[in-house]
């Protein structure tokens, strides 16, 4: 991919190499798709007012996530299985991540376990869903933390699955070399199992394993058991952002999981500026969902965040290419927010966070 311009390139080279099933698991939403498609439309939306004359040339995209130095404002979003996309999986992934120099989130349900992906060497933070069992729980905490994890990240939007209706007409399932590799020592069943036409085997596994009533208190038990920076992702109401806030959150991620869970729900983008107006200078307050370029990352800082999380363009690079495919995605990137700063007469990210939009 040395003729790749932009991220959307590595887009549809990775969709013809995957497998449909595999391309729909990664790349669909719930339901109808409308806030899949909202991610999108709510940041193209955004219109930028570049200022003029700032006397700043090139701009620095350095940045600081939850205390951690990264080399613009970006961090790898959690996302489960990558072993699906690539055999070296989350171990290609964390390397991108250490060589460009941002922080890694390894997911909960990473397709290699927490110890092997932090030996990799990128600033590591661990993404927990919360399971049924809090004892299982507690000893997910205490290996992230025995493994070097920097910070603590919950995902609170997912009670339920969201149904997401390519995985359910493909009867999508996990390979047999795919597995949840931080459950497996704890017993857990895997998502390998042959659906029936019409379900999806991943959704059922997330049932049985996923406790659906998950609350505050159990937020307040988990910010008294570890003195890792905790980050809430899945916020969309203000509201939500200020309890989050008030129960020692360090950082909100405003985040719809990628218009995978209610179809219906608002844009991340369209919900942020609320949020930050909401919790001030007392957390700080990520984007995630729908960034696919330097300026998606410029948009979200104008309109107040702290910096974004990157998804799915880095399991296009994964897919085409290991870890040097997710390299050149993180480089492009890297690129186009220096170049997009530069226009808008930032000197670097924090001056960003100034620009005025429409």
């Amino acid at each position: 991919m040395n003729d790749a311009v932009n991220l959307a390139d590595f887009e549809l080279r990775a969709e013809s190499l995957l497998p449909k099933g595999v391309w729909d698991f990664i790349a669909g939403g719930s339901g109808d798709e409308t806030t899949l498609a909202a991610n999108r439309a709510a940041l193209d939306a955004v219109a930028l007012l570049p200022r003029v004359l700032a006397g700043s040339g090139g701009a620095d995209t350095g940045s600081q996530l939850l205390k951690c130095e990264a080399s613009l404002p970006v961090a790898a979003a959690p996302m489960a299985y990558q072993r699906l996309v690539h055999p070296d999986g989350e171990l290609a992934l964390a390397a991108a991540a250490r060589d460009i120099g941002i922080p890694y989130v390894a997911s909960v349900l990473s397709s290699a376990t927490i110890e092997e992906i932090t030996e990799v060497g990128a600033v590591t933070w661990f993404q927990l869903y919360w399971l049924r069992d809090r004892s299982q729980v507690d000893a997910m905490v205490a290996r992230a933390e025995a493994a070097g994890c920097q910070v603590l990240m919950v995902t609170v939007d997912v009670p339920v699955l969201g149904r997401r209706l390519r995985d359910v007409r493909n009867a999508f399932r996990l390979p047999a070399e795919v597995v949840a590799a931080n459950l497996v020592s704890g017993g857990f069943s895997t998502a390998h199992s042959n659906p029936l036409r019409g379900e999806s085997a991943i959704a059922a596994h997330t049932q049985e394993i996923f406790a659906s009533a998950l609350g505050w208190a159990d937020l307040e038990w988990l910010r008294e058991r570890t003195t890792l920076p905790l980050v809430v992702k899945g916020i969309l109401d203000p509201r939500d952002a200020v309890r989050a806030v008030e129960t020692g959150a360090d950082a909100v991620v405003v985040s719809n999981h990628g218009g995978r869970q209610l179809d219906g729900a608002a844009a991340s983008a369209a919900a942020l500026p609320a949020i930050v107006d909401a919790v001030g200078s007392r957390c700080e307050v990520l984007l995630d969902s729908g960034i696919r370029s330097g300026t998606d990352v410029l948009r979200a800082l104008a309109l107040g965040a702290s910096g974004v999380l990157l998804g799915r363009p880095l399991l296009w690079g994964l897919a085409v290419d290991g870890a040097h495919g997710a390299h050149q995605v993180l480089s492009l990137l890297l690129s186009e927010l220096r170049d997009a700063l530069t226009l808008a007469g930032c000197a670097n990210p924090a001056a960003a966070r100034t620009l005025a939009v429409l």
